[in-house]
């Protein structure tokens, strides 16, 4: 029993760092401006980054343009990617400053309709729905998005790319089990586990919430 755990951890290992290898290859070709690559990487995250900005930002009519300005941001940015972190650890962490960004600029763009407006006829006020204390609760959900990426990124590689998949990428449970070649009660222990080492990581981070 041992050995076949022994051997299905390391199985899992070597899928884990041909994964890791096949971004860093794509990433290679993609600072030559090989569009083929730009393609498959685009392919392979964008659901990830669909679902990882939704969480932070509520408006989905402005999901599917944020995932791709994240996608060109990170793509103008490819000389500054560190090949000693994942791929994606970047990207979701690129993603995670545009969306906070994005809601700065609706905060601002919200304070300024509130200014009284020099007419001819005196000051105007445009009356406005308020939509600041939203704005801030989203700004601040942001920010504790980036601390748990944080914590999912100190996670041992077993539990990472499990919790990664589950919360990030919303497999279910059987799904992982299959991608990862694991058994079913395996994958829920190891995503029990992971939640266990989040808490204490975020426990020691909580006066940063």
């Amino acid at each position: 029993m041992s050995v076949t755990g022994g051997n299905t951890s390391s199985a899992k290992e070597e899928r884990s760092a041909r994964n890791r290898q096949e971004d860093y290859d794509l990433v290679a070709k993609a600072r030559s401006n090989d569009q083929e690559a730009y393609r498959r990487l685009m392919e392979k995250y964008q659901r990830p980054l669909y679902f990882h900005i939704g969480r932070i930002v509520r408006d989905k009519e402005v999901l599917e343009d944020l995932v791709q300005e994240t996608f060109l941001k990170a793509f103008d940015n490819l000389h500054s990617f560190d090949s000693t972190y994942a791929f994606s650890t970047w990207l979701y962490r690129i993603a995670t400053n545009h969306s906070i960004d994005y809601l700065r600029k609706k905060k601002l763009q919200t304070l300024s309709l509130d200014e009284p407006v020099s007419t001819k006829d005196g000051e105007m006020t445009i009356e406005v729905a308020d939509q600041d204390s939203d704005t801030d609760e989203e700004i601040i959900h942001a920010q504790r998005m980036q601390i748990i990426m944080d914590a999912i990124d100190s996670l041992p590689e077993k539990y990472r790319v499990i919790i990664k998949m589950r919360h990030m990428e919303e497999k279910s449970y059987q799904e992982i089990a299959e991608l990862q070649d694991l058994p079913l009660g395996t994958v829920k222990a190891h995503i029990f586990r992971a939640r266990e080492l989040l808490n204490k990581y975020l426990i020691s981070k909580r006066g940063s919430f």
